[in-house]
C-alpha cells in the first residue's frame, strides 16, 4: 500500500479506469438501456467535478492520496466530496497527507477483508482550517484497535473530533487549524 507511484504506473491505472467506464458505457448501449448510460455519463461528470476541485485545493500530496487510494489493495472503496473550494496552505499538506495515510492503514488492517466496506471523506475548506468529515460503513474486525490512534495527538494544528464508533460504522470529524498569516 505504501507503492512508489511513477508515471506510467499512474497513466496505466487511469487508462484501465476509463476503458472500465466506456465499456460500461458500450454494453450498456449493446442491452438498448439508454437512461443507464445516462446515468453512467452523469456519474463521470460528478467524479470527474470532484477530482477537479480535489486537485484545485492546493494540497497535492493528500489528493493524490485520496486520487490514487482505490488503486491501493485496500479493504476499502473511498469516495470523497470537496464542498467548498478555499485554497489551502502547504502545511495542511505536509500534516494531513501523514496522517490519512496512517488512517487508511489502520482502517485496513481493522477492516474485514472482501466485505462491503466503504468510506466517504467530506471535505470542507474555510477560512479558520480545513474539516474533514469521515464515515466509514462495512465490517470493523476490532473496534478497540482503532481508538488510540484516533485519540492520540498527531499534531498541534490537526484534532479529530465527534468520534462515533461501532462494528458496522465510523463516523468522526478531522479539524485542521489553519495557520494565520502575517499580511
Amino acid at each position: 500500500m505504501n507503492k512508489d507511484w511513477n508515471t506510467i504506473d499512474f497513466l496505466r491505472h487511469v487508462r484501465h479506469d476509463w476503458l472500465n467506464k466506456i465499456q460500461l458505457i458500450k454494453g450498456n448501449l449493446d442491452l438498448n438501456k439508454p437512461e443507464r448510460v445516462k446515468e453512467i455519463i452523469n456519474e463521470i461528470i460528478t467524479e470527474t467535478k470532484q477530482e477537479a476541485k480535489l486537485s484545485n485545493l492546493n494540497i497535492p500530496q493528500f489528493a493524490t492520496k485520496l486520487l490514487i487510494a482505490n488503486w491501493e489493495n485496500y479493504y476499502f472503496r473511498l469516495e470523497y466530496e470537496v464542498l467548498v473550494e478555499e485554497k489551502c496552505q502547504l502545511t495542511e499538506d505536509e500534516t494531513l497527507t501523514p496522517w490519512i495515510t496512517l488512517f487508511f492503514q489502520t482502517l485496513n488492517q481493522h477492516s474485514k477483508p472482501f466485505a462491503d466496506n466503504h468510506l466517504f471523506i467530506s471535505i470542507h475548506s474555510m477560512v479558520e482550517g480545513l474539516r474533514l468529515y469521515v464515515d466509514f460503513n462495512g465490517q470493523l474486525l476490532n473496534t478497540e484497535s482503532i481508538m488510540p490512534f484516533l485519540q492520540q495527538p498527531f499534531s498541534k494544528q490537526l484534532a479529530v473530533e465527534n468520534i462515533e464508533i461501532s462494528d458496522k460504522e465510523l463516523v468522526f470529524e478531522v479539524w485542521m487549524i489553519r495557520e494565520k498569516t502575517g499580511k
